[in-house]
């Protein structure tokens, strides 16, 4: 049996947990700082756990020692001792933050790193999957010109007037509106506003809209600097939406006031786990000297599994983070200290019993079903 250490047993935490466990390969220990959601975890479950200070490092070191690999699906803020943690105890590291800085601090530490070792932040869907998906799209021309990404988990009823319900961590999704957001444009790397760039699609006869966010490429801006013109990525919401997060970010000044958003929104939008995920991606480049784009789209919806309802941000970024680190338990990746999502062959993502679950996502004839959008900047 694998061993793995899961810190976080929240909606994404516990998903993972059950995902790992219902495989039959992995033996799972979760930690949390709170006892509550690691009791109810235990109720669907028999896995072992500890209520544990995770800030507390040596307490936490000496829980991952003898493990092979921690899993954080703990708030970003976090993860960066967490990943000190790993470090110590000789285990591989993986996470879902979609946090810049975070990020640039994990990397910091990967450089630390022994033997097969790796650290692999921002293993979600978005970014994660995402950037996967739009690195292998990429690999079909010779040569670049355009990547555009965009990713939205919505309510699949939306029924208030911000068009929303909480689907993931009320603290990433601030983070993401509120942050500033990197893209490529005209061949060089920039920063870009978030809840910026907005554009308006149709799509199997819904209208939405796209805007800038942060996080969401991961690191595929550094990756693809100087070899594409244009690149960037958006979070997909339905129309009005973000005129009111706007409002409340910007012209109210909420953004610098994060907690009283963070309470605004968690006591007037209910969580939903009827949702959607809506993924698009578009590159256009050179093929044989001529000029083509290549378009993918899909909707994956909630579903049940193992007899409970599952949202489908729940599923695809539980799916996700599994997907990666149990390829590299079997050998199927490999390396060492710090790993980019885009370094994930698609094809041996989706064929991993986990990146299978991406399998039942509606594919959508982008040929037929996208009206044409109206964006209100160039790229």
């Amino acid at each position: 049996m694998k061993k793995v250490v899961i810190i976080g047993s929240g909606k994404i935490g516990a998903a993972i947990a059950k995902l790992l466990y219902h495989s039959e390969d992995y033996d799972i220990e979760v930690v949390d700082q709170e006892a509550d959601p690691l009791h109810h975890l235990k109720q669907s479950i028999p896995v072992r756990t500890h209520q544990l200070d995770i800030t507390n490092r040596q307490k936490l070191v000496a829980v991952l020692k003898g493990k092979e690999r921690v899993i954080s699906a703990c708030p970003y803020s976090v993860n960066p001792s967490i990943a000190r943690a790993a470090l110590e105890a000789g285990v591989s590291y993986f996470d879902l933050t979609e946090d810049r800085e975070t990020t640039r601090a994990i990397r910091s530490t990967a450089k630390q790193a022994a033997g097969g070792q790796v650290f692999m932040p921002q293993c979600g869907l978005a970014p994660g999957y995402i950037a996967i998906l739009a690195s292998d799209t990429c690999r079909e021309f010779e040569k670049l010109d355009q990547v555009k990404m965009r990713v939205g988990a919505l309510p699949q009823f939306p029924s208030n007037t911000i068009m929303y319900n909480l689907t993931w961590s009320t603290d990433g999704l601030i983070n993401e509106y509120c942050n500033p957001c990197e893209a490529i444009d005209k061949g060089k790397m920039k920063e870009v506003q978030p809840l910026e760039g907005i554009e308006l699609f149709s799509l199997d006869g819904v209208n939405y809209e796209a805007f800038n966010t942060s996080g969401g490429l991961g690191t595929l801006c550094e990756t693809l600097d100087g070899k594409v013109y244009h690149l960037n990525y958006k979070t997909v919401r339905y129309q009005g939406h973000q005129y009111l997060m706007a409002f409340l970010i910007n012209s109210l000044r909420l953004g610098d006031r994060r907690e009283i958003l963070k309470d605004i929104l968690e006591t007037a939008i209910p969580v939903t786990l009827q949702d959607v995920v809506l993924i698009f991606v578009s590159v256009s480049g050179w093929k044989t000297g001529q000029l083509l784009q290549v378009n993918r789209a899909y909707k994956i919806y909630h579903q049940t599994l193992f007899k409970e309802s599952w949202s489908s941000i729940q599923l695809t970024t539980a799916a996700g983070v599994c997907a990666v680190m149990d390829l590299f338990a079997q050998g199927v990746m490999t390396g060492s200290g710090f790993i980019r999502q885009e370094s994930v062959s698609l094809a041996d993502f989706m064929e991993n019993r986990f990146g299978a679950y991406y399998k039942k996502a509606q594919n959508l004839d982008l040929s037929t079903k996208i009206d044409h959008p109206h964006n209100t900047e160039d790229s």
